[in-house]
C-alpha cells in the first residue's frame, strides 16, 4: 500500500483561510455581502428601504416600512396599482420572465430542468419560495454581519446567487457569488471578528466535538 503524502499549505493560503492576523480582511469583505443581503431581504420582509448614509435618514424613500414586501410575504395593492397582488406573486413575475426568456437560439437560461423548476415556481411553488427567499436573504445578511456562522450564511447566499444567475439574472450576482465562494474557504477565521469566534469552539464542526456537544450524554 502507498504511503499517503500530505502537502502543506502554502503560507499565503494559511494567513487568508487559517490565521487570525487577516481576520481584520474579512470583516471588511463581511460587512460589504452581509450589508448587501440585509438591503435585499428588509425591503422584501419590512418593505422599507435600508441606507448606511444616515443624512437619508428620515426621507420618505428611506422609511423602515413601505409596501415592497407585497408580493413576497404579504398581500395587498401596491401604492399606485389598482391589482391585488398575493404572496409569492413578485416571485412568480420573475419566474414568468426567465420562462420567456428560455426560448429562441441564444436563451437566457440555457437549462431545461431549471426552466422545468421555474414553471412549477411560477404556477404552484410561489407561495413558499416568495418568502422563503425573503426570510432568507434577512437572515444570511443578519449572520454575514454579525460573523455568525458565517461559512453557512455566505453557502446560503451563493445558493441564492446562482438561483438568479441561472434564471437569467446577473446584476450584482457573479460578485456576490465570488465572495461568498472565498468567505466559504475562509469559514475558520472570516467570523473571528465576530461571534464565530465563540460559535465555533461551543458547537463544533462535523469532524470534531464542540463543548456543547461534548456536554451532551451520548
Amino acid at each position: 500500500m502507498a504511503e499517503t503524502v500530505q502537502f502543506p499549505e502554502p503560507l499565503l493560503a494559511r494567513r487568508l483561510f487559517g490565521g487570525t492576523e487577516i481576520a481584520w480582511l474579512w470583516l471588511i469583505v463581511r460587512l460589504w455581502l452581509g450589508w448587501e443581503w440585509l438591503v435585499a431581504g428588509w425591503r422584501k420582509t419590512a418593505g422599507g428601504n435600508l441606507t448606511w448614509r444616515i443624512w437619508d435618514w428620515g426621507k420618505a424613500e428611506y422609511s423602515l416600512g413601505g409596501d415592497g414586501n407585497i408580493g413576497w410575504i404579504s398581500s395587498g395593492i401596491p401604492e399606485g396599482s389598482d391589482v391585488v397582488v398575493e404572496v409569492g406573486d413578485a416571485v412568480a413575475g420573475l419566474a414568468r420572465t426567465a420562462i420567456a426568456a428560455s426560448e429562441g437560439p441564444a436563451p437566457d437560461v440555457a437549462y431545461g430542468w431549471y426552466v422545468t423548476f421555474l414553471e412549477w415556481v411560477e404556477v404552484t411553488g410561489h407561495g413558499f419560495i416568495g418568502p422563503l427567499v425573503a426570510f432568507s436573504e434577512l437572515i444570511i445578511g443578519l449572520l454575514l454581519i454579525a460573523g455568525a456562522f458565517t461559512g453557512l450564511a455566505a453557502f446560503g447566499g451563493a445558493v441564492l446567487n446562482f438561483s438568479f444567475m441561472f434564471a437569467g439574472t446577473s446584476g450584482a450576482n457573479p460578485a456576490m457569488v465570488l465572495i461568498s465562494l472565498l468567505l466559504i474557504m475562509a469559514w475558520r477565521n472570516a467570523g473571528w471578528l465576530g461571534f464565530d469566534r465563540y460559535l465555533l469552539p461551543r458547537f463544533g464542526v462535523p469532524w470534531r466535538r464542540g463543548t456543547v456537544q461534548s456536554e451532551i450524554p451520548f
